[in-house]
């Protein structure tokens, strides 16, 4: 018989909407999967939090889910599942590493998530050793990151948008708009490419590292400019986040404007619950209020940016004649937004509220788990010099001098509103 090239069952981005279905109807037909513990603050805390029978137990059950998942993945995007079964697991063990180096108490303090030490240990090995062909070519970042983000959508609760109030989704507005339309022509100003400047407007404007995920897959960008954004994210949320409180206790803002400020400032959620904390009870719940208005617009946000990059990247829209068609949009169109929306859907509208509480946990886990794969693999199959270059200083300054801009404008606005 003559060989012929494998062919795709299932498009990737209609077998995201799978997986990340039946994970979803999984959980609320009563298959739940524990919780792992990854927090400790000393190594006796190792033996007595994280490596107890009940924990590697929870890990366990965690791995054979994402496995099957994986496995179902992987044939459906015809990868050769022998050697799959090979560099998932490995790719796994390096994923718990750096669940463990995230769960220290110390490294929680400097708000250093899973995603960075996922993303740093793939790189180091990826740089020290040089991995053979077909285990880079069997990595999935594509597929995990986007079973991810349709994960993401089982959080983001409509009702909960009324929680926020109309003062939260007011200044989400203007900012996310203000901030994302600065950063677009910042960036071109400064001559950065397109994949990029999208991945940078989104992640300052909107809420960070989520946001950046979501472009990335609305665009179909490249992993390696993706990870340099997400870098860019988590360093430069810290300084904020210990500073920002700092800077309005001296000049004695209001807690309310304070909260409303850091909440629409700073990328991550984890950075805002810290810095929001360091000023008080009120300031804290500002704070969240304004940073989850901010997340809600994710999905409408994947959702423009899919159809704009769609409409001006198409080799026919340089033709006015030939502008694509609705057809050639939906062809296009980045089919993990419909489940990311349909999660929110499902869970907003008809999932009962008792049902919901007993699933969010696990789900919120396994989205985790799903995006720390994902940077574990994109650092496996990235090379330093892919990764910072002489091409990487301009991308930087925009997104720095973008991120000064969202700072100024976002404290101006949560005057305005909330003082």
């Amino acid at each position: 018989m003559s060989s012929t090239p494998t062919r795709l069952i299932l498009h990737e981005d209609w077998t995201v909407v799978v997986l990340g279905g039946l994970i979803i109807l999984l959980a609320i037909s009563g298959v739940i999967v524990p919780v792992p513990a990854f927090g400790w603050s000393s190594l006796p805390d190792l033996s007595d939090k994280v490596f107890t029978i009940s924990n590697l137990r929870a890990i366990g059950l965690q791995f054979i889910l994402v496995l099957f998942i994986a496995v179902i993945g992987a044939v459906l995007t015809a990868k050769p599942i022998k050697r799959f079964l090979i560099s998932f697991p490995s790719v796994y063990v390096l994923t718990l590493l750096a669940l463990f180096l995230a769960g220290n108490k110390q490294v929680k303090a400097l708000n250093l998530e899973a995603v960075i030490f996922s993303l740093s240990i793939g790189l180091i090995i990826s740089n020290v050793f040089r991995l053979p062909a077909w285990f880079r070519e069997t990595l999935s970042t594509e597929l995990f990151v986007k079973i991810g983000l349709v994960l993401l959508g089982t959080s983001i609760i409509f009702s909960d948008i009324l929680k926020a109030g109309s003062l939260g989704l007011i200044q989400a507005l203007i900012v996310v708009l203000s901030v994302w339309y600065f950063a677009f022509w910042l960036c071109r100003k400064l001559k950065v490419d397109d994949e990029l400047t999208m991945m940078i407007s989104s992640a300052v404007s909107i809420c960070g590292v989520s946001a950046a995920i979501a472009t990335s897959g609305a665009i179909k960008g490249d992993s390696k400019k993706l990870s340099y954004v997400i870098s860019m994210v988590l360093i430069t949320a810290i300084p904020m986040m210990i500073f920002m409180p700092y800077i309005a206790t001296y000049f004695n803002f209001p807690q309310q404007v304070t909260g409303a400020w850091l909440g629409g400032s700073i990328d991550t959620t984890g950075a805002v619950v810290a810095s929001g904390t360091l000023v008080g009870d009120t300031a804290l719940k500002i704070s969240t209020i304004v940073k989850f208005s901010q997340n809600v617009l994710l999905g409408v946000a994947a959702f423009a940016i899919s159809v704009y990059w769609t409409y001006t990247k198409n080799p026919l829209a340089k033709d006015e004649n030939t502008r694509p068609t609705l057809a050639v949009i939906w062809e296009r169109f980045p089919k993990f937004v419909l489940g990311f929306i349909g999660a929110s859907l499902l869970f907003s509208f008809f999932i009962p509220a008792e049902v919901n509480a007993g699933v969010k946990d696990s789900l919120k886990s396994l989205q985790g788990l799903w995006f720390a794969l994902a940077f574990t693999s994109i650092g496996l199959e990235t090379r330093f010099s892919d990764l910072f270059n002489k091409n990487s200083r301009e991308p930087l300054y925009a997104f720095l001098l973008a991120q000064g801009f969202n700072i100024i404008v976002t404290l101006i606005v949560a005057f305005l509103l909330f003082d």
